[in-house]
């Protein structure tokens, strides 16, 4: 399909507007990446694979029609038959279903309806429970039809009419679904704040831990604090297996993970906090190349990490979450390696350090010269000699200037001490009779207003000797 004039012409545009286009193939079969996911994820991942990937783009499309006719999602559906109208024109599958799209139309219309019928009812009788219902049947239909605004204006209305913890729980675990396949991660962080703060069962706990990490290291993810979001992945109880699918798998646990683990954990850490731990190894099993890479870096075998990872960087760009981020992740992965690479060295050759990273001494170089000038790398680069060589710490003058600042912050606090010593003497600390109770000893007002004047003028000579 790569061939195809007509993707070549909408990728070549969709490039030169600035989107993310993956020429390669992925690792992953589409199909069986894609049915690991349920709900409105499977459509909304497939169709960014499908903006971003020329030669999975009409395959895409086609399984993502197939599914959205067994919805009632029809904004989503016409979306979709766009976008392969543009890429394949002449495909015989590209014929729109008008008849499906008329009759889903007209059965949302007419549920829409007959729900919000319902609840003006129940509104009526002013039952609370029956009214809270009633918004969150109108919440997931709206959902369902591909209103996902609509639905969260009727998932939080839940709020005043939720009668116990499990309602509130409920209508958060709802919104926060909704909140994520909209971009909205404030609100996300917000409801799982709500939601640990509530008294919870230790049943409804194991239920929920899981998908509230999740969701909290999803957000920590977009926001770009990576230590944040590995150590919520990292916390993630092996229990949530396919129980969030429509949100997240356990591979993606995994990946995202181990990922940010990499790009923000020192060696150390990576054995004790990732590789170590009991709860996260079950899902780096379920991604071997992932442990793979964790364990080469730990080992300092930098070039065998990175040429797993660069080998997964197209799936990571077609991770609806990932994409964003996977180039600042590898850039942090492989400054941090080249860091730790130099430590134990004085002086080392460029062309031994590009083997190990597996690059030119070229292309290594640049890299050295943006981490230097970035204060990444404490080194300098002798170009003559084509090495990398570490700058020379004066420990005399360091053990000087610590000297110094431990004499000069022992003046300061001398100064101070002699300064109130002549404040005391001076008469200038006010020392009052004690007030009976719930009165307040003014000082100055109860009878030493006279003695002021006197006593500030005297302070104020002590002052100039001092000084």
């Amino acid at each position: 399909m790569v061939g195809n004039s007509s993707v070549d012409v909408y990728f070549a545009q969709a490039r030169s507007d600035g989107v993310l286009v993956v020429n390669g193939l992925p690792k992953f079969d589409l199909d069986t990446y894609i049915s690991g996911y349920a709900g409105r994820t499977q459509i909304d991942r497939l169709i960014h694979i499908s903006t971003h990937s020329p030669p999975l783009a009409i395959e895409g499309l086609k399984l993502a029609l197939k599914l959205l006719k067994q919805t009632q999602d029809v904004p989503r559906f016409r979306l979709a038959w766009d976008l392969l109208r543009k890429l394949s024109p002449e495909d015989a599958d590209v014929a729109q279903d008008d008849a499906w799209i008329e009759k889903t139309s007209r059965r949302v219309a007419s549920d829409t309806e007959r729900i919000e019928a319902d609840l003006k009812s129940y509104k009526h009788n002013l039952i609370k429970e029956s009214i809270r219902i009633g918004h969150e049947d109108l919440g997931n239909h709206l959902y369902a039809s591909g209103d996902l605004v609509g639905a969260f204006k009727y998932y939080s209305r839940m709020r005043d009419f939720c009668t116990a913890p499990k309602h509130i729980v409920d209508m958060s675990m709802q919104a926060i679904k909704v909140c994520i396949e909209q971009g909205n991660y404030m609100t996300v962080q917000s409801h799982v704040v709500k939601i640990r703060n509530l008294t919870r069962g230790p049943d409804e706990e194991e239920l929920l831990r899981p998908k509230l990490c999740v969701a909290m290291g999803l957000t920590q993810l977009a926001a770009g604090d990576f230590r944040a979001a590995a150590r919520s992945f990292l916390d993630c109880p092996p229990t949530l297996l396919n129980t969030y699918n429509e949100v997240i798998t356990a591979n993606d646990v995994a990946t995202y993970g181990g990922l940010c683990a990499l790009a923000s954990m020192e060696r150390t850490q990576l054995k004790t906090e990732v590789l170590d731990n009991v709860e996260f190894r079950n899902f780096l099993e379920l991604e071997p190349r992932m442990r793979k890479a964790i364990t080469f870096f730990h080992t300092a075998k930098y070039s065998n990490c990175l040429s797993i990872l660069e080998d997964s960087r197209n799936d990571f760009l077609l991770d609806i979450h990932l994409h964003r981020h996977v180039n600042r992740l590898f850039e942090l992965i492989r400054s941090k390696g080249i860091v730790q690479y130099f430590i134990p060295f004085s002086c080392v050759t460029l062309s031994s350090m590009a083997q190990a990273f597996a690059t030119d001494e070229r292309t290594l170089e640049k890299e050295l010269v943006v981490m230097i000038g970035k204060g990444a790398l404490d080194a300098r680069i002798d170009t003559k000699n084509r090495l990398l060589t570490a700058k020379e710490t004066n420990l005399r003058a360091a053990v000087h200037r610590e000297t110094l600042a431990v004499a000069q912050n022992y003046e300061r606090l001398a100064r101070m001490k002699l300064m109130r010593m002549n404040m005391v003497r001076s008469g200038l600390e006010v020392r009052g009779a004690k007030a009976p109770a719930g009165q307040v000893n003014t000082g100055i007002v109860h009878g030493q207003n006279s003695s002021w004047t006197g006593n500030s003028q005297r302070a104020e000579r002590n002052w100039r000797e001092f000084m």
